[in-house]
Parts: C-alpha cells; sequence; structure tokens
C-alpha cells in the first residue's frame, strides 16, 4: 500500500555558494531518499528554499555595500542553477522571501500568541555605542561558555552546537568594529519552550529508530531543562511582527525558517492550482522526515515540535535523520578561511554523478567524513570506471557488436547464471531495506557489491573466447549480465540517477527510469540496444594536484 511521504529539507543561508558539506549533510541524503521513494510509488513532496532573512545576509550585505535583497537574490538564483545540475529533485525549492512565507509566519504567530504560547517580556539586547546599532546575535562574537571556542556567535556555537543567548557569551564583542557592547533592555516575544519539556520528552521516547547522535543530543538538552527563548528582534531585515509596537523589530530566524516548511507546502499546492493539497502531508496520515546537518538538530526536536504542538492541528516530525560534519582534506570546513570545496565550481569541471557517488559512500552519517581528492579520483576510477562502467561497457558492447545490436536470447540458463540473478533479486531487496532505514551507504555498498559480483561472472564466462566455440554459452552470460544491468539501473537510481537514465536508454527501454518504479524491469531477448557509451570518464590523476592547489595554501 503507497505512502505519503514529506521531506523538508534544511534552508540554507543565501549569503554565500553551497559547498559540499552543505550536500552531505543534507541536500544528496534527502535526494536519495525522495528518488528512491517515488520508485516506491509513495506520495512524495520535497521542499526547501533559501533562508534569505538570517543576519548572515546582512552581514554579507554590509560587507559588500549593497541590499540584503541583491544578496539573497543572488545566491538564490545560484541554488537554484546547482540543484538542476547535480539533479536534486526537489517539489519545490522557494525563499522566506515571499509573500506567502511572511503570510503564513504571521499565521503561526498569532495562532501561538492566542494560545498563550507566546509572551512578552523584557531582554538585554547588546547594542554598539560605535556603530550606534542593536546587534543581532551574529553580530557578537566572543568565547563559548560551554567549550571554550573562541568563534562562538550570540545564538549558537559552531564547535558544540550549543544554543545559547547573547549574555551567555564571553569576551564578547562587535564583529564589526570590535568594540565591547553593552546591554540595554528591549521588551521581545518568548516562546515557552519550557512548557513542552514534558511532551518532547514523551514524544521522543515514542522515536527509538532515531539516530544515536540525533536522540543523544536533544536528551542532553532535555535533561539541561528547556528554556523559554526570544522570537523576536530588534533589526529591520526579515518578516514584521504583526503587534503594535513592534514596528522596528522582526520575527527571529530561527523560529520564522522551520515555518518554511509549511509555507513552501502552501506554495506548491497554490502553484499546482489545489490549494488544499498540502493538507494531506500535515494534516493526515503521513511519515514527515527533516534531513538537517547536526547543528541543526536542536531546532528540529525540540523547537519545531513544540511550534508544531502548539498549533495542535500539524504533524511532528516522523524522523529527522541529521547528518554530522564533512571535513575536507582531513580539516574542519571553513568557509570563512576558503577551506571549502564549493559546489558551483566542482560542477564546471565535472559531471554530477562521481560526485554523488563519492559523497554517498562517504556519508557522514554516524561520525565525521572526510572528502579528499585522492579519494574522490578513486572512487571514480578504482569503482565507477572500472567496476560499474566497465561492467556496462563490455556486456553492452558485446552485445551491439556481435547480437545485431539486440539483447540476445539466452536459453536454458545455467546454475552460475541463475545464481547471478538471483543476487540481483536479493540485491534489490536489501537495498529497499537499507534506503527504507536512511542508511545510505549500506544500500550503496550492496548495489556496488552486485556491480562486483557481476563482473566476476563475466571474466569467469569470457564470451569473447567461448562465442568462437559456443554461440549459446556467450549468449546465455550476456544476456544475464545485461539483465543484472537492468536491476542495477534501478538499485542505482537514487544514488547517480544521470547514469541510471543513460543505462536505461542503452538498453533499449523507453520512458524514464521512474516510470518503471522499484523493480526490476525484465529485458525482453531481441530488444534493441542503442549504441552504447562509456557511463563514466576516467579523471587523470593530475586532478588531485590541480584541486588540492585551489585550496588555501595549496601547493
Amino acid at each position: 500500500m503507497a505512502e505519503r511521504i514529506f521531506i523538508g529539507v534544511a534552508w540554507p543561508y543565501a549569503n554565500g555558494p553551497l559547498h559540499l558539506g552543505h550536500i552531505a549533510g543534507a541536500y544528496l541524503p534527502a535526494d536519495i531518499f525522495a528518488r528512491y521513494h517515488r520508485l516506491k510509488g509513495n506520495e512524495v513532496l520535497m521542499v526547501s528554499g533559501s533562508d534569505q532573512h538570517g543576519t548572515p545576509i546582512t552581514l554579507r550585505a554590509e560587507q559588500e555595500a549593497v541590499s540584503p535583497q541583491e544578496v539573497a537574490s543572488r545566491y538564490h538564483e545560484q541554488f537554484v542553477d546547482c540543484w538542476q545540475k547535480l539533479g536534486i529533485s526537489f517539489d519545490l525549492f522557494t525563499s522566506t522571501g515571499t509573500a506567502n512565507h511572511a503570510h503564513v509566519a504571521r499565521e503561526i504567530f498569532l495562532d501561538l500568541l492566542d494560545k498563550g504560547y507566546l509572551y512578552r517580556d523584557n531582554m538585554p539586547q547588546a547594542y554598539c555605542p560605535r556603530c550606534q546599532r542593536f546587534l543581532p546575535d551574529r553580530y557578537l562574537e566572543g568565547t563559548c561558555p560551554h567549550c571554550g571556542s573562541p568563534g562562538a556567535r550570540g545564538d549558537v556555537c559552531d564547535e558544540c552546537g550549543k544554543p545559547m543567548s547573547n549574555v551567555d557569551i564571553q569576551g564578547f564583542h562587535c564583529r564589526f568594529c570590535s568594540s565591547a557592547p553593552r546591554f540595554e533592555v528591549s521588551e521581545h516575544f518568548f516562546l515557552r519552550l519550557s512548557a513542552f519539556e514534558d511532551k518532547i520528552r514523551s514524544w521522543m521516547a515514542e522515536q527509538s529508530f532515531w539516530r544515536r547522535n540525533v536522540s543523544g543530543t536533544t536528551r542532553k538538552f532535555l535533561d539541561e531543562g528547556l528554556k523559554d527563548r526570544a522570537i523576536t528582534r530588534d533589526m529591520d531585515w526579515g518578516v514584521p511582527v504583526p503587534q503594535a509596537g513592534f514596528e522596528h523589530k522582526r520575527i527571529y530566524v530561527w523560529f520564522e525558517a522551520v515555518i518554511g516548511y509549511l509555507s513552501a507546502s502552501k506554495e506548491w499546492a497554490m502553484l499546482r492550482g489545489e490549494e488544499e493539497a498540502w493538507r494531506p502531508f500535515w494534516q493526515e496520515k503521513t511519515k514527515s522526515f527533516y534531513f538537517v546537518g547536526k547543528d541543526n538538530i536542536f531546532f528540529h526536536t525540540v523547537v519545531w515540535p513544540v511550534m508544531l504542538m502548539g498549533c495542535g492541528n500539524l504533524n511532528l516530525p516522523y524522523d529527522i535523520p541529521a547528518n554530522e560534519f564533512l571535513t575536507i582534506e582531513g580539516k574542519k570546513l571553513s568557509t570563512s578561511r576558503n577551506w571549502a570545496v564549493w559546489l558551483s565550481d566542482y560542477l564546471e569541471r565535472y559531471d554530477p554523478d562521481p560526485l554523488r557517488y563519492a559523497l554517498a559512500a562517504n556519508m557522514p552519517e554516524t561520525g565525521d567524513a572526510d572528502f579528499s581528492w585522492r579519494e574522490f579520483l578513486r572512487r571514480n576510477n578504482d569503482e565507477l570506471v572500472a567496476t560499474y562502467g566497465n561492467l556496462a561497457h563490455r556486456a553492452l558492447t558485446f552485445a551491439y557488436r556481435n547480437f545485431a545490436g539486440k539483447v540476445p536470447a539466452p536459453g536454458e540458463l545455467d546454475d552460475e547464471s541463475k545464481r547471478l540473478l538471483c543476487k540481483a533479486e536479493e540485491t534489490l531487496r536489501v537495498v529497499d531495506d537499507a534506503l527504507c532505514r536512511r542508511s545510505f551507504r549500506e544500500a550503496l555498498r550492496g548495489s556496488m557489491a552486485l556491480a562486483q559480483e557481476a563482473n566476476r561472472y563475466l571474466e569467469e564466462q569470457s564470451p569473447w573466447k567461448k562465442g568462437k566455440e559456443d554461440a549459446g554459452s556467450s549468449a546465455r552470460s550476456i544476456y544475464t549480465v545485461l539483465s543484472v544491468l537492468a536491476a542495477l539501473k534501478t538499485i542505482m537510481y537514487p544514488f547517480l540517477p544521470f547514469s541510471s537514465e543513460k543505462l536505461h536508454s542503452m538498453l533499449g527501454f523507453e520512458g524514464k527510469v521512474a516510470d518503471v518504479g522499484w523493480q526490476w524491469q525484465s529485458l525482453p531477448p531481441g530488444q534493441k540496444l542503442t549504441e552504447p557509451q562509456p557511463l563514466f570518464k576516467k579523471l587523470d590523476s593530475e586532478i588531485v594536484d590541480q584541486e588540492t592547489c585551489r585550496l588555501p595554501g595549496g601547493q
């Protein structure tokens, strides 16, 4: 029976280009999962968008002496281009800058206010006398009181992931002029997180399948006690607070951005011409998955569920499969120091599927993972080209040349051929189970193991040798391998969509892989093949030095 699947993916700040940490952390696993469920015949809605109202955007705008909207629009366009080139299949990628999002954010605000879950209170707000303005959280820097990191911001520590308020940070200073600000009292709205502590704890106890890092991090927050948090700030960029007297304040980004999942769903429905189409994903039986990095766990296992519970008529998350971090060449990724591999740069020079494969094969599901150009080269040349690509090219080329460009009739299959086909059927089930559990590395290992097994079979059968003496044996082995490839183009599709479509066509099938669904598409003898082309390109070893030199200090 078909399921309904909602997939919300973290909203990237539109203040700079995407890097591989973003992709490995949230966007690639979400796309793999969405493609898999669409193949399964499930009803899928995957949404995200550019976060255009965060202080990272205003910081960039001040540095460039342009408007925040100019910065946000520039990077939003770049994001959309990258998604298309990398094959990230959003049903809608929008932004927090739409009138629709502002409307939905105000609705949620007023609903929670009406139910007593928002209240007014005074709070100390950092004010910089030299800059003559209040300082939003990211404009304030200092030392984290929890881990001692010197680069903590006023809202969260990037090093340990601890949320905090600007009064917690030690040795604070203004990010722009480096002077010490003073604190002045300012009235704001607060979300009653503390009122939901027991409810969050009970709800979380039901999610026994959550990843250890997600449940452990959430439990730690709960054990420390949930504290109410201000959801407005003294700034002029963002969604206005719908209350008199707050005209010069805005709904703060950490509260507003998560509402984007709902506002994007409503926008998707309106664009379809079915304004109520969002409701089944939010108010009926649906499994909701949120793909985020580990620095976003608190906002998706505590803050967003509290807001949903407060509204009372919206589905809670089913799972938050947060990934750990990706390092680059053994070092922590740092955008400020330019220690990153930028997605747009990669896509200018290389094909998308090898990157999808390399990141999926070493996805940071249970711990931090490292990306190195040497390992990328190895996976491309030794695994994609020499194993999977070589299998497809040898079998298809032999069939095209020796069987008049058609799938040969196999005759009666021998035990070895039957065994390999059984392995393909088993792999379809094993990978199905792993993808359902969000175990993407495991699923990809199983997929590649089938390609390796088929290569061994093809080498043992050696149809290019036996064909001269026994045409029947040659036809049988080639048919068997082509049938395995017909399974692999489906199994690999969530990971390698471009290559799977290419293989689908070379095997003589019409339409798209997704048209067939998550099943082994039978290969009729006599089906006409298209002229074989390599699935993947072998890369020169020189790219390792070339790409390493593009990093700061590269030699």
